[in-house]
């Protein structure tokens, strides 16, 4: 089976394909051609693969072809040697993993001058054979006729025997691939409190004195664990559990030399088993073990992160309205931003209602005078700080106006504060006080949150766990593909769209979409998606990529404020005469298109699936798959934790979605927690079979613990039972601030899914 073959037929089956559409996709993908091009306008050459599966097989290709790259090395390496015989070549050729195939590669690997060595060249290895050949015979006997020159006696003698066997166990690719197996099933993982460290890792409290069993170690509890053990707070063991787990790892060590009886041989053998467990082979499958439980919650990890991010990125827009953005504030004040239906800033003012000027009526009256000059329908109050309390009053002012009312929505603040000072921001508003143009984000966020969120790093838009921990290099790409995903499902009005949010369409970059940007300022809106061949940088291959992503309303060419492709324009008008009217009159017209069928406009360039989006795409050109939008109703005089009690029914919104539950704002600064066994009157495996970030929800106050400030929430109709309650007090708590999430307080030790306490604290902590 040559390199190719078995790289797609491992891929198909990860992904649930055939290997032809591996190869095909991958053929794409290698020619320069983008996941969101592909999976929106190639279905015909991949069998319809979507962007998560093109996503995880480009992932995948990387990896594998790297691993196919490695066996060649390491065949060549061993061919030089003079040492690959047919049987070791068939090793490699099957070893499915690198691990596998570093094992096979260990007695070959050039290495360091070892003691094993240094035993091998005072003519010891005879030794060992003779011990290992004569098993009732006494190894100190034996060893007694090899004390010469360099060995001084007989233990010296033996040492460099077992040495060597040592060696020769620690690269026996057979025993490591059996100890690693029985280690994943069986090993667990023990954390002990370092003498001293109690008060300075606190928070780490329920982890002074735990042990579970690695093959089940939740993500979250794992990373909790690295980072205690990174702050030197707690020490880790991942060892086979000591009763019997000891004696079975010696066991199998054993066997791989072949002892069978109780001779003096055997016993000195079995010795050497012992010790070149506890010595050698412990030590490297407690590297191997934490490197995969590393690896495991690092993936699980930026898995919730990009799903959260997905769900905020693709969250419902308010739409083009003039919108009041105002971000909350005591001392400093409240920062006040308008800006009009296209997000340009129209004016900016400093609001003082709170202490120390208390200056309520001015607000209101600002408040007021902003909303009648500007035409004002949306105003967008920041979730931090005095988030409630400038919330009332924007609806005590709202009740003084006459007439048509502006909407207040509670929009999520995260990672405004990074767009302030970023220099994206400095050069949108050189002359802005970095503060304002926190309010002017806020606003923009709930016009547009997509088109507004691609402007911050998505690792600072805070939906993720742990993840300043994990692997930032996969993170940032994870999270990369997300946010084009995103931004290409959309689509971006190529006459309005910033520069950062053009940079994510398919096949561009920050280079040509900022040169768009200019171009589009120096000769006016583009008046066909043809026209951006003008564009300079963007050439052939580059506009085959971008422009079904990108649309142009009210333009000479109908199709091209749609999703139709201007390469199957011809078969769109097609469909359009055979309706026997025109162009402009047939789109969004979904009566017209009845009757037709999609096989036949099907012709040598494109299949069945293409034609389908077509009539899709004609019947509701441009269509946003983006939600409705709808905001929660804080309950009045719910404003802080001390109003809430046991039983109240609350609508809120889920602010971050994590392993263990789900978290919601309720409007009193402090979101509560749905443990995952109560998000549901039924059992539930992951929370976002149910919820997702940006979800409008009824939860049932269960619980509400002032000192530690956390709400235990339940969205089960019969609200919960106490066993629940129990594991959720155990589960992190997200504090509610303007920037980062606060630190999470210390909490009971629980068993099972709960067993998370104060060692989350920045599970879900937003930068």
């Amino acid at each position: 089976m040559d390199t190719q073959t078995r790289i797609a037929r491992t891929i198909a089956t990860e992904i649930n394909a055939t290997p032809a559409q591996v190869t095909a996709a991958a053929e794409l993908l290698d020619g320069g051609a983008t996941v969101p091009f592909v999976a929106r306008y190639r279905k015909e050459v991949t069998g319809g693969l979507d962007d998560t599966q093109l996503r995880t097989l480009a992932d995948r290709l990387g990896y594998l072809r790297d691993m196919e790259a490695r066996r060649a090395t390491i065949l060549n390496s061993i061919k030089e040697q003079g040492k690959l015989t047919d049987d070791l070549a068939k090793k490699i050729a099957g070893a499915e993993t690198k691990a596998t195939l570093e094992d096979i590669y260990l007695p070959y690997k050039p290495k360091r001058r070892t003691k094993a060595m240094i035993a091998r060249e005072n003519g010891l290895e005879p030794l060992l054979r003779a011990i290992m050949d004569q098993r009732g015979a006494d190894p100190a006997k034996l060893a007694a006729a090899y004390v010469t020159g360099d060995v001084a006696d007989v233990k010296a003698a033996l040492n460099g025997a077992r040495d060597i066997l040592a060696e020769e166990l620690t690269e026996n690719a057979d025993l490591l691939g059996r100890l690693r197996d029985f280690m994943m099933r069986e090993a667990v993982v023990t954390a002990r409190v370092q003498p001293g460290k109690e008060e300075a890792g606190a928070k780490f409290s329920d982890y002074f004195d735990h042990s579970e069993n690695w093959a089940t170690m939740p993500a979250h509890r794992a990373l909790a664990l690295l980072r205690a053990s990174k702050e030197e707070i707690v020490t880790l063991e991942i060892a086979p559990e000591p009763e019997a787990g000891q004696d079975r790892a010696v066991n199998m060590v054993a066997a791989a030399i072949g002892i069978s009886g109780d001779g003096a041989g055997d016993t000195w053998l079995r010795e050497a088993a012992g010790w070149t467990w506890r010595i050698k082979l412990s030590l490297s499958m407690y590297v191997d073990l934490l490197t995969e439980m590393r690896k495991r919650a690092h993936e699980e990890a930026i898995n919730v992160f990009a799903r959260n991010l997905k769900d905020l990125l693709l969250a419902a827009p308010a739409g083009g309205k003039a919108t009041l953005g105002l971000d909350p504030g005591i001392r400093t004040g409240v920062k006040a931003a308008v800006v009009d239906a296209t997000g340009k800033l129209l004016e900016t003012a400093t609001l003082y209602p709170f202490q120390p000027k208390m200056d309520v009526r001015g607000a209101q009256a600002k408040i007021a005078e902003l909303v009648a000059r500007h035409g004002v329908e949306l105003i967008a109050i920041g979730n931090g700080t005095a988030s409630r309390e400038t919330e009332r009053l924007v609806g005590d002012t709202l009740s003084m106006l006459k007439g048509k009312k502006p909407t207040k929505v509670v929009v999520s603040e995260a990672g405004a504060s990074v767009y302030s000072a970023s220099e994206l921001a400095a050069k949108e508003f050189p002359d802005l006080d970095v503060s304002l143009r926190g309010a002017v984000s806020i606003a923009r966020r709930l016009q547009d949150p997509l088109a507004e969120l691609v402007k911050i790093e998505p690792q600072s838009i805070g939906v993720g766990q742990y993840q300043h921990d994990v692997d930032q290099r996969r993170l940032a790409q994870a999270l990369a593909g997300v946010v084009e995903d995103a931004v290409n499902a959309v689509g971006v009005d190529v006459n309005m769209a910033s520069a950062p949010l053009l940079a994510h369409i398919a096949g561009l970059g920050p280079v040509t979409a900022q040169n768009i940007v200019l171009h589009r300022d120096a000769n006016g809106p583009f008046a066909t998606r043809k026209a951006l061949l003008k564009v300079s940088g963007l050439g052939p291959k580059a506009f085959e990529q971008c422009a079904g992503f990108l649309r142009i309303r009210d333009g000479k060419e109908p199709l091209d404020a749609s999703s139709v492709h201007p390469e199957a324009y011809d078969v769109a008008k097609r469909i359009v005469q055979a309706c026997g009217r025109d162009l402009r009159q047939v789109m969004g017209d979904a009566g017209a298109l009845k009757g037709l069928r999609a096989e036949d406009f099907v012709d040598d360039r494109f299949g069945l699936p293409t034609v389908r989006d077509i009539l899709s795409e004609l019947e509701k050109p441009g269509r946003d798959p983006r939600p409705d939008f709808k905001t929660a109703t804080f309950t009045d005089g719910v404003e802080d934790i001390k109003d809430l009690k046991p039983g109240m029914m609350l609508e809120g919104t889920v602010t971050n979605v994590a392993a263990f539950g789900a978290f919601v704002d309720i409007g009193v600064h402090q979101d509560g927690l749905v443990h995952v066994s109560q998000l549901a009157d039924r059992f539930v495996k992951d929370p976002h079979e149910v919820v997702k970030a940006g979800d409008i929800v009824k939860v049932r106050v269960t619980e509400v613990d002032i000192p530690r400030k956390r709400i235990g929430l339940s969205m089960r109709k019969d609200g919960g039972g106490r066993e629940a309650a129990q594991e959720r007090k155990a589960a992190p708590q997200q504090k509610k601030g303007k920037g980062p999430r606060g630190p999470m307080s210390a909490g009971p030790k629980s068993s099972g899914q709960g067993a998370l306490g104060a060692a989350l604290m920045d599970a879900m902590k937003k930068k």
